[in-house]
């Protein structure tokens, strides 16, 4: 089964074409960030208008790339939620309207099941059951991976995502956005020591998040300090340091609670080198195989839309003729037919 699958959430328009026995054939990503750096985060009208500009244009090149024709598509995938209604709106409609006028059936995919499922698209995918670590600018979750379709939420952030304490952050240091290089290039310069920032929700039991604090803290260092080069450096160093430990003691937690032996890390902060560094150390301590997807699928992107598309639509899941897009959905809220099987 040959999948088209469109990703439009937030401010990356993503396109891909996956083939369920040959693998992810082509795929391209435009990112806005330029665009709204101006404005120091996503601005929803821009983001939605841009969509509808570059969507078209990349379903072309991606399909010409993949050597594939319209004609030639089983299946449309498309991110149906969560995220900013008016941007999930564009692929929603292009890619029903496609549906229609091919004639082959389309599906409204959740935003962080294709994150979760992203590793799939690796040489070496992760077996289930696993613990996923999902950190993006709108989303931090640690989530009990069973089965496809068989998710249960173990710990979320009950204010900031990570990865929009990381933008924030950075923009009050100056630093642009999106935030996360910004400050990973930052504190490459920092000096250890000369701040500590809390390691917020680690001092009770639990596995939800909280970053607002974390950001207030380093909002707090930078009033009562002259930001030059140094003091930012030395600023986002602690910062970092403080997100990363608070992800990998949430995570130490939630493995010796599940007992897994595998960690899926997925969305835009699972790119974080130091992240990656601290998680492998934890790996080895507990003896655990911590899974990545490559760089490029970290950030949101068409190819984990496309996969988690080929994988509903294969097992004979389909939507109404009509579309919509939700803004919030619960990943909790998802099933899947019995006969589903990842590939």
């Amino acid at each position: 089964m040959r999948i088209l699958g469109l990703e439009t959430s937030c401010d990356d328009t993503g396109v891909a074409v996956y083939d369920s026995d040959r693998g992810l054939l082509a795929h391209k990503l435009y990112s806005q960030s330029r665009m709204h750096a101006e404005y120091g985060g996503v601005v929803p009208e821009l983001a939605s208008r841009d969509h509808i500009r570059k969507l078209l244009p990349l379903i072309r090149e991606v399909l010409a790339d993949a050597g594939t024709e319209p004609a030639s598509l089983d299946g449309l995938a498309y991110t149906m939620g969560p995220g900013l209604a008016g941007a999930l709106l564009v692929a929603a409609a292009v890619g029903r309207s496609l549906a229609y006028a091919l004639g082959v059936p389309a599906v409204g995919v959740h935003h962080m099941e294709g994150h979760l499922l992203a590793p799939m698209l690796e040489p070496e995918p992760p077996a289930f059951p696993f613990l996923a670590l999902l950190v993006s600018g709108g989303h931090t979750l640690l989530v009990d991976v069973r089965a496809l379709g068989d998710y249960r939420i173990l710990g979320e952030s009950v204010d900031d995502a990570v990865g929009e304490a990381f933008d924030k952050t950075a923009k009050l240091l100056g630093l642009g956005y999106p935030g996360g290089p910004a400050i990973a290039r930052a504190a490459a310069h920092g000096t250890p020591g000369r701040f500590r920032f809390p390691r917020p929700m680690t001092d009770r039991p639990g596995l939800d998040f909280s970053f607002s604090g974390l950001k207030t803290a380093a909002l707090t260092a930078a009033q009562h300090q002259a930001l030059d080069a140094h003091t930012i450096g030395d600023i986002a160093y602690a910062f970092q340091e403080a997100a990363v430990e608070t992800l990998v003691i949430k995570c130490e937690r939630a493995l010796q609670q599940t007992g897994h032996a595998r960690l899926v890390v997925a969305g835009g902060v699972g790119a974080n080198q130091l992240l990656r560094s601290r998680l492998a150390e934890l790996g080895r301590k507990l003896a655990a195989q911590v899974y990545y997807p490559r760089p490029a699928f970290c950030t949101d992107n068409g190819a984990m839309i496309a996969y988690a598309g080929s994988v509903r639509l294969r097992a004979g899941q389909t939507g109404a003729m009509s579309f919509g897009a939700r803004a919030r959905w619960n990943l909790t809220e998802l099933t899947m037919p019995a006969t589903a099987s990842p590939g």
